[in-house]
């Protein structure tokens, strides 16, 4: 198309920026980008973790630009990294926002503090990192790529994630936006949406004003956590995602055909979900009567 830039499709020789790099997704997405070519840059409020990674890296023969301890949640921390980063290496090739918190429960058990935390690491997080570095991107003129790590609570309405969702529902949509924006720019932009990924968040996230304990909820939990796949599955999903130009990364393959089948299907999936809801209410009950 003409005015459209040439997009970036290779992740060899790029600069390349990871959130959340200490853990999880975010290492073993640091790591197979490093084992492909790029030049990491990383970040992690985790600095033990995040040391550990670079380490990693640099024992594979990997290289790393640069490492900083900081909360994306703070603006002006993340804006201090990007301008030492400009700085010293000059604009970014992707950006790769990882990093997230999840916290789950009912409306009546929430606090202001869990729908603030989920906003401001899941959203307001991202958005600080794409503010700080995308607009290099832009005037470079090289083009590249934004990775936006959502969830599939961004794509479904899945029951007690209404404060998680508020983040990841609005990363998904600063994505579809732009998607388009930046596409005269050749920087394309890729939505992530795993589902249950095996990585110490599956296991400790917050479940507010629920007995984890209670014998139903942790039989809810158990099968949630079975059916979590490896992080190593996601990186290479994204990096795939980032070559082949796939907006929507899925890291499984229910995940696909469960947002398919609410698009295509509304009535079915609002029965099902209706019945998940249900289902979640009664140990809510079960786990009040037990405390």
């Amino acid at each position: 198309m003409r005015g459209l830039r040439r997009r970036r499709t290779e992740v060899r020789g790029a600069k390349t920026l990871v959130t959340g790099a200490a853990s999880g997704i975010g290492r073993a997405t640091a790591l197979a980008a490093a084992g492909a070519g790029a030049e990491l840059v990383l970040t992690d409020i985790n600095a033990a973790g995040l040391a550990e990674t670079g380490a990693l890296i640099r024992s594979a023969g990997g290289v790393v630009l640069a490492a900083r301890a900081l909360d994306i949640t703070d603006y002006d921390a993340v804006t201090a990294f990007a301008e030492e980063v400009h700085a010293a290496h000059g604009s970014l090739d992707i950006v790769m926002n990882v990093a997230g918190h999840s916290i789950w429960g009912t409306v009546e058990n929430l606090e202001h503090q869990h729908w603030r935390r989920m906003v401001e690491v899941n959203l307001m997080g991202p958005i600080h990192v794409i503010e700080s570095f995308v607009p290099e991107m832009v005037r470079a003129g090289r083009g590249g790529a934004l990775v936006n790590v959502s969830s599939a609570a961004g794509l479904i309405a899945l029951p007690w994630h209404a404060a998680y969702s508020a983040g990841k529902y609005g990363i998904r949509g600063v994505s579809e936006v732009l998607r388009f924006d930046l596409e005269p720019h050749g920087i394309s932009v890729h939505l992530v949406a795993p589902g249950a990924v095996n990585t110490p968040l599956v296991r400790s996230f917050e479940l507010v004003g629920i007995d984890k304990e209670e014998p139903r909820v942790a039989r809810l939990t158990t099968e949630f956590t079975k059916h979590a796949v490896p992080p190593e599955k996601v990186a290479r999903a994204i990096l795939t995602g980032i070559e082949r130009n796939r907006f929507l990364v899925y890291s499984s393959p229910d995940i696909r055909f469960g947002y398919w089948w609410a698009r295509k299907f509304a009535l079915p999936y609002e029965f099902v979900i209706r019945r998940m809801s249900a289902r979640f209410n009664r140990l809510l009950s079960a786990s009040r009567a037990r405390s």
